[in-house]
């Protein structure tokens, strides 16, 4: 998908000097992969203390169980 964008020329070659890709367009990929990693981690920090810890839990026998449910046992 072709996008125009107006990028901030100073920005952009500070983007290229200190990372290790080749062209704009790459840098700009990367960037954007970055941003968006960047974000899904923040969101897990934030959901920080809000699930309760089960010591009881089995998660081998989780697993185990799922297995079975899809055949993928023998």
């Amino acid at each position: 998908m072709a996008t125009n964008l107006a990028i901030d020329p100073e920005l952009l070659e500070r983007a290229l000097a200190v990372g290790d890709e080749k062209t704009k367009k790459a840098t700009v990929t990367k960037a954007l992969e970055e941003y968006i990693q960047r974000r899904g981690q923040e969101k897990i920090l934030e959901s920080r203390g809000r699930f309760t810890w089960d010591p009881e839990f089995d998660y081998k026998e989780s697993r185990r169980a799922r297995d079975r449910r899809l055949g993928l046992t023998e």
